[in-house]
């Protein structure tokens, strides 16, 4: 039977409704008998106590705000009657214990991937097209136009099924698609294909951090190898790029084609030399197959996006799970979202297995934080109208509630954006709390799998690693299952517990690692790249 209501840790002075609870109604938890005051939204949270102005707002066992006015026991919290407030962060106070979870039945775990020749495993086989400056953009279209329709054949969807149907008078219903066989003419390696709008107009550090970021694009063991476009007279030139690779992987032996259009001549010309290269570089990629791997190979990112008020209950602490059983085995995790780690720092830091990643932590925090303020905001904005509607009223809380995605390993290295992840263990890795600003540096920075959480859902992807979308409730799962891949409303529910939701979503993961399966987000071809541009345009 579903409980009605919970309290995430012993010490939070709210409590969560896990389903509406009408004016009146009378509730017991933990010994205690409490009556909604007004009608409660599942997901939001009300008073355990009553609050005076001024009085901390206490969940997760972190202060999440504070009451801005009385709050009388049993009445909902929301944005008029609580602000946003977090914990001051003193440095390391204490080094956090860890006891690690039973691994047994993981630790001897393979799945199937694409070795590299530098000792990283792959979990998909990608020649990647990217442009070094927005001004290619048209022609890595171009490119991506003839390759698929030759590679690919592709077939008409139902939409444009629909759409002929229309023209012709026909029916106005959608049409079937027709079921259709691999055509592909290549079947071990995918062809996929970047856009932006930076490498240039911005300032040089800008420039330089998306060659850093291609270059992890590029070092990422799921691509085998890349056709680069430039133009020649841009900020981020091509040594600038192959710099930045040569130091990521100074023996880099995969395949790399450079045209730049200001040497090539016609775009008739380097079209021409492009396709044939390339053409060669994906041939001998397809003969790259599979192979067992052990699981440590695994480089998983961790998010979330389109969050809600279940999110740092179920979804969160599930991911948080399946991060605690990698690094005890000796995989690599990566939490990122900055923004959504505000209130939750001290508890980082003190996690940190060195105290110069703690020192490095804060000062991301604090230089993140100045430039957001800078611009007219700040952190207790990043809550957006959606989380606020579904619970989510402090970015406290909606931080604490994200931090659940990282566990309670202990943290071996703090990342900077687009620094590649190498030590076994939990990573932090600076991004923004932008769903695909997040996902975009992740990969970058060697994720070969990015499990994202959402209450509302989002159908974003990536373009070279699966996004295994994570739902924090059976109410979303069931009313966008093309986008949810997963589902941890169950938690909710009482269904599965915590560790047995954990123990069902990596045995997916490695379903997915192996191309067993392919996520939502990869059936639907969302292969979204947005750079995370720290700077203006000039």
């Amino acid at each position: 039977m579903q409980k009605k209501v919970l309290k995430v840790n012993p010490k939070d002075n709210v409590i969560v409704a896990l389903l509406d609870l009408p004016a009146g109604e009378s509730v017991h938890l933990d010994g205690a008998d409490y009556t909604v005051v007004k009608d409660i939204k599942a997901k939001h949270k009300f008073a355990a106590v009553d609050f005076e102005d001024g009085d901390h707002i206490i969940m997760y066992g972190v202060i999440v705000g504070k009451a801005n006015q009385s709050i009388k026991k049993g009445e909902v919290i929301t944005t008029e009657n609580v602000k946003h407030q977090s914990a001051k962060v003193e440095g390391k106070t204490e080094t956090l214990g860890w006891t690690p979870p039973n691994v047994d039945k993981w630790k001897d775990r393979t799945f199937n991937g694409y070795h590299r020749e530098d000792g990283q495993v792959g979990t998909e086989n990608v020649w990647l097209f990217f442009p070094l400056v927005f001004c290619e953009n048209k022609n890595i279209e171009t490119l991506k136009d003839i390759f698929e329709k030759e590679l690919l054949h592709d077939k008409a969807s139902k939409h444009q099924l629909l759409l002929r149907s229309l023209l012709n008078g026909g029916a106005t219903d959608v049409v079937e698609e027709e079921k259709e066989e691999d055509t592909r003419i290549f079947k071990n390696i995918d062809v996929r294909f970047i856009t932006h709008q930076g490498g240039c107009g911005g300032i040089r550090q800008d420039a330089e951090a998306l060659g850093r970021l291609f270059a992890g694009y590029v070092n990422n063991p799921n691509v085998a190898g890349a056709t680069v476009l430039s133009l020649g007279c841009q900020n981020l030139q091509v040594q600038i790029f192959m710099d930045a690779l040569h130091a990521l992987a100074p023996n880099n032996k995969k395949p790399i084609v450079v045209y730049e259009q200001q040497k090539s001549g016609t775009i008739d010309e380097m079209l021409t030399g492009v396709i044939k290269d390339s053409y060669e570089g994906i041939k001998q990629a397809n003969n790259i197959e599979r192979k067992p791997a052990p699981i440590t190979k695994l480089n998983i990112g961790l998010e979330c996006g389109g969050s809600d008020g279940f999110s740092g209950i179920s979804a969160n602490p599930v991911l948080g799970e399946v991060s605690d059983i990698m690094a005890a085995v000796g995989g690599k995790t990566m939490l990122a979202e900055f923004p959504e780690l505000c209130g939750v720092e001290q508890e980082l830091v003190n996690r940190c297995i060195n105290d110069e990643d703690g020192v490095k932590f804060l000062q991301l925090m604090k230089d993140f934080e100045k430039s957001v303020v800078a611009a007219g905001s700040g952190f207790d904005m990043n809550p957006s109208p959606g989380n606020i509607k579904d619970g989510l009223i402090t970015d406290a809380m909606k931080s604490a509630g994200a931090a659940k995605k990282g566990g309670a390993a202990p943290i071996v290295e703090v990342l900077d954006f687009t620094e590649y992840a190498t030590k076994p263990g939990l990573n932090l890795l600076c991004t923004p709390g932008n769903d695909a600003e997040c996902t975009t540096a992740l990969v970058g920075s060697g994720a070969t799998v990015v499990l994202f959480t959402t209450g509302l859902g989002t159908p974003m992807g990536n373009p070279i690693s699966p996004v295994v979308k994570i739902s924090s409730n059976t109410v979303l799962a069931e009313k966008m299952p093309d986008i949810i891949d997963f589902n941890a409303g169950t938690v909710i529910s009482g269904d599965k517990t915590i560790p047995e939701a954990a123990d069902e979503l990596l045995e997916y993961i490695i379903k997915v690692a192996s191309g067993e399966v392919k996520t939502k987000a990869d059936l639907l071809n969302q292969n979204d790249f947005i750079p995370w541009r720290r700077g203006v345009s000039l």
